[in-house]
């Protein structure tokens, strides 16, 4: 969210969004940077917003609480509320909770990242795009390796 909001035209170079995340921008030698090329979608939006936001930036400003209630209304409003089992973060035990009320923009994230890695299954490239560095354990945490994906592999061995 902290990089989102401060995202300008400038950071897209021939269809592609270039920038360093916050996270990891002190991490290693040099700065990292994040390359995603935009979805059709994603323009889609760019261009909604282009021109109305007085200081350049890409999309108008909402503080990151109000970006999360958003998420979580969007949520229910659909009817994605299927139970998640989460880890309270002050007892360590597992609890399942409704996932339209645990929704934040930390979960799209994680989502992407699982999502491009069930399609792609190269850690590199997913990396580059969520701007994470190599070997980083958040990004082992980001994604889950489906038995399909297993069986893929195996069957690639002939």
């Amino acid at each position: 969210m902290g990089d989102l909001i401060k995202l300008t035209e400038d950071n897209i170079i021939n269809g592609v969004l270039v920038y360093a995340p916050h996270k990891t921008k002190d991490e290693g030698d040099q700065t990292l940077q994040a390359r995603v090329p935009l979805h059709p979608k994603a323009v889609e939006l760019i261009e909604k917003y282009k021109g109305l936001v007085p200081d350049g930036r890409l999309f108008p400003f909402i503080t990151p609480q109000k970006y999360n209630e958003a998420i979580k209304t969007i949520f229910t409003k659909v009817g994605i509320t299927r139970n998640v089992v989460v880890r309270n973060p002050k007892s360590g035990e597992n609890e399942i909770k409704p996932i339209n009320e645990i929704a934040s923009s930390h979960l799209a994230r994680r989502t992407f990242v699982g999502n491009a890695y069930f399609k792609v299954s190269d850690p590199n490239i997913i990396g580059k795009m969520s701007g994470h560095v190599e070997g980083s354990k958040a990004f082992s945490r980001y994604r889950k390796i489906e038995d399909s994906t297993l069986q893929d592999v195996i069957n690639q061995l002939g």
